[in-house]
C-alpha cells in the first residue's frame, strides 16, 4: 500500500493500493490509508499465514526464522500504545498489547524445531511522548523470551510519523545494552554501525551477542570480505570463483596492516616520560 522507499518512504500509492489491516483504524499520515481494525477472523488468518510462512522457511533450510514485531508494521501495530487504542482484551496494557504478537511468535514457535533459534525484531522506543520507552523493551524482550525467543533484534521507531528519533553513530545500541544487560537475554545490534570496529567494540563491551549490518553491504558487497583480510581471518567463506580474489585482498590487507600501525605509532604524541628521557639524553 506504499510506495518503493527509493521512491519516497511510507508514502501512499496514488492508485491500485490493498486494503489493509491493523490493531486500530488509524492511518501513518493524515493522507495515508485507514487501515480496518482487525477482527478475530482475522487474527486467526494472520496466524495461519505466520506459520505457513515458517514452515516454508524450514522446507528450505534457513537456520533462524525472526518474526517482525517492530517499525509499525502488523505485529508491532499492536505493542504501541500509539497505535492500538483498542478497548478488548488486545489493548490497553502492555500485556495486554503484547497478546496478539505473543499468540503468533508461538504458533511459529510450533512448528519451528527446538533446536534452531528465533529472533523477534522489535521497536526498543517509539521517539514520541507517550511512545514505548527503553523500560517498556526490556518487559517485552522479557516476554517474548518467555514464549522460547532466543535473540531479540533491537531497533527503534518507524511507528509514527512525528517521531524524532536521536541520529548517531551506533544510535540504537543503547537500548541493545540496557535489554541485554537488564533482562539478560541475547541481543542483536542495529543501526548506523558503519565498520567492523564499531561492531566488534559493541561485542567485546558485552552490548550485543550480534550485530546486523545491512546498508554497508548495499554499498560494497564485500564488505565481511574486506572485514575478515583486514582481521587476518581467511576461514570465511568465498566462492571458488573468487579465491584468487581472496588471496590478493588477504596478502594487501597484511601490509596495509602493518601500514596503518606504523603510522598509528609515529603520529602518537609524546607524553612527560618521553620529554624526560630526551631532556636526560
Amino acid at each position: 500500500a506504499t510506495k518503493l522507499m527509493w521512491e519516497g518512504i511510507d508514502e501512499p500509492l496514488p492508485e491500485g493500493a490493498w486494503p489493509i489491516i491493523s490493531a486500530s483504524p488509524l492511518p501513518y499520515f493524515p493522507y495515508s490509508a485507514v487501515p480496518r481494525e482487525m477482527t478475530r477472523a482475522d487474527m486467526d488468518q494472520v496466524i495461519a499465514d505466520y506459520v505457513a510462512a515458517t514452515k516454508r522457511g524450514l522446507r528450505a533450510g534457513f537456520d533462524m526464522v525472526e518474526m517482525h514485531a517492530a517499525h509499525g508494521y502488523l505485529l508491532a501495530s499492536f505493542i504501541s500504545p500509539l497505535t492500538s487504542v483498542r478497548s478488548d482484551e488486545y489493548g490497553g496494557s502492555l500485556e495486554n498489547r503484547l497478546r496478539f504478537p505473543l499468540e503468533v511468535f508461538r504458533a511459529m514457535r510450533a512448528v519451528w524445531p527446538d533446536e534452531k533459534p528465533m529472533s523477534v525484531r522489535i521497536s526498543a522506543t517509539d521517539w514520541v511522548d507517550g511512545g514505548l520507552t527503553g523500560d517498556d523493551a526490556v518487559e517485552v524482550a522479557r516476554a517474548f523470551a518467555q514464549a522460547g525467543c532466543d535473540l531479540i533484534d533491537v531497533s527503534t521507531g518507524q511507528t509514527v510519523a512525528d517521531a524524532q528519533p536521536v541520529f548517531g553513530r551506533m544510535f540504537q545500541t543503547p537500548f541493545s545494552d540496557q535489554i541485554r544487560n537488564e533482562a539478560s537475554l541475547a541481543t542483536m545490534c542495529v543501526g548506523a554501525i558503519t565498520t567492523a570496529d564499531q561492531a566488534n567494540t559493541i561485542i567485546a563491551a558485552g552490548r550485543a551477542d550480534l550485530v546486523a549490518l545491512a546498508r554497508p553491504h548495499l554499498v560494497d558487497p564485500y564488505f565481511s570480505m574486506k572485514a575478515a583480510a583486514w582481521y587476518g581471518v581467511p576461514s570465511i567463506h568465498c566462492p571458488p570463483q573468487y579465491l584468487a580474489g581472496k588471496e590478493q585482498i588477504f596478502r594487501n590487507s597484511a601490509r596495509d596492516r602493518e601500514e596503518w600501525r606504523d603510522l598509528r605509532l609515529k603520529a602518537k604524541p609524546k607524553g612527560h616520560r618521553d620529554t624526560w628521557k630526551e631532556a636526560a639524553e
